[in-house]
């Protein structure tokens, strides 16, 4: 793919940008000595250089927001080199022990999860302790999914995130790597 752009800069400027752009002058297919053309290519990958990985997290005593970053970083694909914003790059992450995962503060205590049935007066509002004592997997992966971005893309993406309460879970034959989150583990100050 080739890509030619025309730089328009004002006439003052236009001897300094030519004399810079002078080497580059042949490089345009259709250039007709034009030097102020620019030939830039772009990488786009296809969807069969696409590869995935999986990888396992072990919740427990990780911090929930700087957790949950790194793990939509992931299922973005931005960790790769090969990283488009149009695409579904992303690798599919398993987090285990969703029950043990910390909230820094009295973030339990003080912040709200709110929800909306569609209806009027369908407003819910619990606390994040409460809804990680009901529902710790569906908190976990609401916290996530909510830093993805919200299209058909990033629906797509979220269908790689698979959250577990407990320490075991049914992905054992796809062989995940352990991910380690260093900046998530909280610390116990004694």
């Amino acid at each position: 793919m080739e890509l030619c752009f025309r730089i328009r800069r004002s006439p003052e400027t236009l001897s300094t940008e030519t004399v810079r752009l002078a080497p580059l002058a042949g490089l345009c297919k259709n250039s007709n000595t034009d030097v102020s053309r620019i030939v830039v290519k772009t990488y786009t990958p296809k969807k069969s250089e696409i590869e995935r990985d999986w990888f396992v997290v072990d919740a427990e005593g990780l911090t929930l927001g700087r957790m949950s970053t790194e793990i939509a970083r992931i299922l973005r694909g931005k960790h790769k080199p090969t990283f488009a914003t149009h695409m579904d790059m992303g690798d599919h992450v398993i987090v285990i022990n969703a029950a043990k995962v910390v909230l820094t503060a009295d973030k339990g205590e003080k912040k709200m999860v709110h929800h909306h049935s569609g209806y009027p007066g369908g407003l819910t509002s619990r606390t994040y302790e409460e809804s990680m004592n009901r529902k710790p997997a569906d908190t976990v992966r609401k916290t996530i999914t909510g830093m993805l971005p919200k299209t058909r893309l990033g629906n797509q993406m979220a269908t790689k995130l698979k959250v577990y309460a407990g320490d075991s879970h049914p992905h054992e034959a796809q062989l995940p790597k352990t991910l380690d989150i260093p900046g998530a583990r909280r610390e116990v100050k004694s």
